[in-house]
């Protein structure tokens, strides 16, 4: 865990970067940014790189990475500091704005190709996830932000938008969508996120020709998903240990009443998702993991 000095020293100009967020206009000590805290044509948002520190003109407010992050993720002093330290990350979908600037270039998909990169081949490994399954249920998606080239591992959703994750990036591009599987089963394995769905069938290939899944890729996504996992006899749902993940539950079994829910977050119940449990089993190797066929883990 960094300190909190070590924390407020964290570049907030490569924070911004890594979330295809650009200064339009730029200079060795500051840049001005279109405020990524609001919708703004003239950018107003600026970023002292000498003090790194921020302040948004527009809401006549300012202050360290931990503010920014407090702002951006609605959330208290403390989540801003966890999800800063130890290399974690938070999610941001990048912007690309109905009208662009002429000085900033959005976000622009180059291609999406096998998934063979060593870089993200070894991230998904150290996650725990088999790279079979990897290179079936993943894309190599190459693009750019403000000229400068990037690739990421990609899911892909149902309505053509991409997960985006590496290393050192969370994200995705729209359009948002649930991602679904459909093998005709009668029951369905149901995830929040791709990490989750892949540790799954890392943890069971033999699952992967027989189930149909759907990943809401986001919680707030699960009315999305009620047609499909409404149709299913039995829903197995595999939610994060935590409190949005208990409401989605919920939410499930009151939303599909003609099936029956099955909360399988009890297996994984000292960890906070699915993916957590499977990297800490893949870190203790004298325990080999179940692999016959079935929905019990």
């Amino acid at each position: 865990m960094k300190t909190i000095h070590a924390i407020k020293r964290l570049s907030i100009r490569a924070y911004l970067a890594e979330r295809g967020l650009y200064p339009t206009k730029d200079n060795p000590r500051y840049g001005l940014y279109l405020s990524p805290l609001r919708k703004e044509h003239t950018p107003s948002f600026k970023v002292d790189y000498v003090q790194n520190l921020w302040y948004d003109f527009g809401l006549g407010a300012g202050g360290s990475i931990v503010d920014l992050v407090m702002r951006l993720e609605r959330c208290d002093f403390a989540q801003a500091v966890r999800l800063l330290s130890g290399g974690e990350r938070t999610p941001m979908v990048v912007p690309v704005p109905l009208s662009v600037p002429p000085t900033v270039s959005a976000l622009r998909l180059l291609s999406d190709i096998p998934l063979r990169h060593p870089a993200l081949v070894g991230y998904l490994s150290s996650r725990g996830i088999d790279s079979a399954i990897a290179s079936a249920c993943c894309r190599e998606v190459h693009y750019t932000v403000g000229g400068r080239y990037y690739f990421a591992v990609g899911f892909r959703n149902d309505a053509g938008g991409w997960e985006l994750r590496s290393e050192r990036f969370k994200g995705c591009v729209s359009p948002k969508h649930i991602t679904t599987i459909d093998n005709r089963s009668d029951a369905v394995v149901a995830f929040e996120g791709f990490m989750d769905f892949l540790s799954y069938l890392s943890i069971k290939p033999d699952e992967w020709p027989h189930i149909d899944a759907a990943v809401l890729n986001s919680v707030i996504h699960l009315p999305k998903a009620i047609p499909f996992l409404g149709r299913h006899a039995t829903i197995y749902a595999f939610f994060d240990n935590d409190e949005a993940g208990r409401k989605a539950t919920a939410e499930l079994n009151r939303l599909c009443p003609n099936s029956t829910v099955i909360d399988r977050s009890h297996l994984y119940r000292e960890h906070k998702d699915l993916n957590e449990y499977w990297q800490a089993k893949q870190s203790r190797p004298h325990i080999a993991p179940k692999r016959k066929r079935g929905m019990k883990m």
